[in-house]
């Protein structure tokens, strides 16, 4: 997984039996991968109706929104595939291993980010609803998302750099458990990776307070549309809800250990509940927020979700034929 393990967190994962049953192990990686199937499924039909239609594909709100949408189906599909991986060949090599959890990590630590620039753009569309068009550009957009990938690559690069400077040549050719923790093992990058942590969720943090409350001042006022206010005053109060459950992948390592503590021997079932709850629960946000809530989004996303539907029923029909 991508959470970050402080040194007596990961002693508890390489001394715990990390082998599961062959029954268990089916069931559990055929929930993952009937979860991610479904996800795939929404976040697909997602993807198509905003490249379908160019009043979603020029409209910041829905650019910023596609990609969490994007960023969440990259997360989760590295996620189910570290997790599978390491049922199915348990160890694999560390130069492979290293490039999904960078991944996996550049995707978590870039939620939190673009959480406050969707933030941000509720706030102008509110309380600067005459300077929208000139402050959130198409170009502007995509500079904050480009600003995005820079800040969340800077975790995962130093963590890959102060590998190369203290591990032998050959780490990278042997044989690991697919783990964060356990790829990169220096005690520094631990805290490092908390100075980050903190410095991140700190800004994303205060950022959604400020823009929550000046949504709300500027919703008592009389010249705002109260309506439209009331509605991002709620897309952001769910920001923050997305915020506190991206706050437990880094939280969920420690609660890991106390609770390892408390009952040894079952790191595989805390494993589990810890990967359903920290990682798949919370991508279902995200359709939520803007797939069900937006009026005009569900518009079109609902006719491209049921043709899917339709299409999928009647391959199966003639396959069955």
């Amino acid at each position: 997984m991508n959470s970050t393990l402080s040194p007596l967190d990961s002693s508890f994962i390489s001394q715990a039996p990390v082998k599961d049953t062959f029954a268990a192990a089916l069931v559990k990686n055929v929930v993952a991968v009937l979860v991610w199937l479904t996800l795939s499924l929404t976040n697909g039909t997602m993807v198509h109706t905003f490249l379908r239609h160019p009043l979603f594909s020029e409209d910041p709100r829905y650019i910023l929104f596609i990609s969490m949408v994007v960023n969440d189906a990259i997360q989760l599909t590295l996620l189910t595939a570290l997790y599978v991986v390491s049922y199915v060949f348990y160890k694999v090599q560390a130069s492979g291993c290293c490039v999904l959890v960078m991944c996996a990590v550049l995707t978590t630590r870039n939620t939190p980010l673009i959480l406050a620039g969707m933030a941000i753009e509720r706030y102008v569309a509110i309380c600067h609803a005459l300077h929208y068009q000139h402050i959130c550009t198409l170009r502007r957009t995509l500079l904050l998302l480009g600003l995005v990938l820079l800040l969340g690559a800077a975790p995962p690069l130093s963590d890959l750099l102060i590998t190369l400077a203290v591990e032998r040549p050959d780490f990278f050719l042997s044989w690991i458990f697919c783990d964060h923790s356990l790829l990169f093992r220096d005690p520094r990058i631990y805290y490092k990776n908390c100075a980050f942590d903190a410095t991140y969720f700190s800004f994303v943090f205060l950022t959604l307070v400020y823009t929550y409350v000046r949504i709300v001042l500027a919703a008592r006022a009389a010249s705002t549309d109260r309506a439209s206010a009331r509605k991002a005053r709620n897309t952001v109060l769910l920001h923050g809800l997305q915020l506190l459950l991206c706050m437990l992948t880094f939280v969920m390592p420690s609660m890991q250990a106390f609770l390892l503590l408390l009952f040894p021997g079952k790191i595989l079932e805390i494993r589990y509940v810890n990967f359903l709850l920290v990682y798949i629960i919370p991508r279902f946000l995200s359709p939520m927020i803007y797939g069900f809530r937006d009026e005009r989004f569900r518009k079109y996303w609902s006719r491209c979700f049921t043709c899917s539907i339709g299409k999928i029923k009647t391959e199966n029909k003639r396959s069955h034929q």
